[in-house]
């Protein structure tokens, strides 16, 4: 008599179950590939077209690499890109000394105020550029109606000067807030920041010194993202800087990128920005990684 072995139902039950499994596997890679290949012609094909224009001539049938090589000698190409690296600077050094010390006191101290501090943080997501700078404009107006020699007047001059106008920074401190914020908070979520604090002030630091060789180091990965939209925001910022009558980047290749004879200089500048600025988050995120694979496990 043949017998009928105990595993013979689990090998006939088990068999459909994972054909069932791979079936959706392979169903789950396919939709992956898709919905990336829709994403990549979707951002490729414009950033294509947008090369072959800066490299086609319809007139002569020609390609040229001509227009990449005329921004260099542009007038006014130089003097904007130096402006608009300077506002970015000098707009990360003030968002970070205002954040970086609220931000540690708030958390040490204070952690009552942490949703005062974050809704205070979150208002210019709800504030209108567009209403913000026509109250700045309004504020220096007023500034600039006041006698010749007076404090006030010459603040507001100080504020508009064309070589570096010092107001733009203050103005993208406000816009730039919330994702420094955002950037900082993920940062100190991920480190001990009461005994970092604790063990710096035990060994006999002062706060200045503990804030700088204790927390920001195990801040840097929240301070790099936080310094790359900021500056990723500022390059590309054209609204405020526009109203205020001010000649950085953005503007000038709407003003005199796009006046240019040949009409092919203000696509190029543009897709030259944008492979530096992906050129830039590569970098950081490789020299992160590197640092991350380079630290230590303190946990061993």
């Amino acid at each position: 008599m043949t017998t009928i072995s105990d595993t013979e139902p689990a090998a006939a039950v088990t068999t459909p179950a994972r054909d069932k499994r791979g079936l959706g596997l392979r169903r789950v890679r396919w939709w992956r590939v898709v919905v990336l290949g829709v994403l990549a012609v979707y951002f490729l094909v414009p950033l294509a077209s947008t090369f072959w224009f800066t490299l086609y001539t319809p007139g002569t049938h020609t390609f040229s690499l001509a227009p990449y090589g005329q921004m260099f000698s542009a007038q006014g190409f130089g003097t904007s890109v130096r402006m608009t690296v300077e506002i970015a600077l000098v707009t990360i050094v003030i968002l970070y000394l205002l954040l970086v010390p609220a931000m540690i006191a708030v958390q040490l101290r204070l952690p009552k105020l942490k949703p005062v501090l974050e809704s205070l943080a979150m208002v210019p997501l709800v504030l209108s550029p567009v209403a913000l700078v026509v109250g700045v404009q309004t504020v220096l107006g007023w500034g600039l109606d006041q006698d010749p020699g007076t404090p006030l007047f010459q603040l507001a001059a100080d504020l508009q000067n064309q070589s570096f106008p010092l107001i733009l920074p203050i103005v993208y401190v406000v816009i730039a807030l919330p994702f420094a914020y955002r950037s900082l908070e993920s940062g100190l979520r991920s480190v001990d920041l009461k005994t970092l604090v604790e063990a710096s002030r035990g060994l006999g630091a002062s706060w200045p010194v503990t804030i700088w060789r204790a927390v920001l180091p195990n801040l840097r990965s929240g301070l790099l993202s936080g310094a790359i939209l900021t500056l990723a925001l500022v390059f590309g910022e054209y609204t405020i800087s526009s109203i205020l009558q001010f000649l950085p980047f953005s503007v000038w290749i709407v003003q005199d990128g796009q006046g240019a004879t040949s009409g092919q200089l203000a696509p190029a500048v543009s897709l030259l920005s944008l492979l530096l600025s992906w050129a830039v988050l590569f970098l950081v995120s490789f020299l992160g990684g590197r640092r991350a694979v380079g630290r230590p496990d303190r946990s061993s």
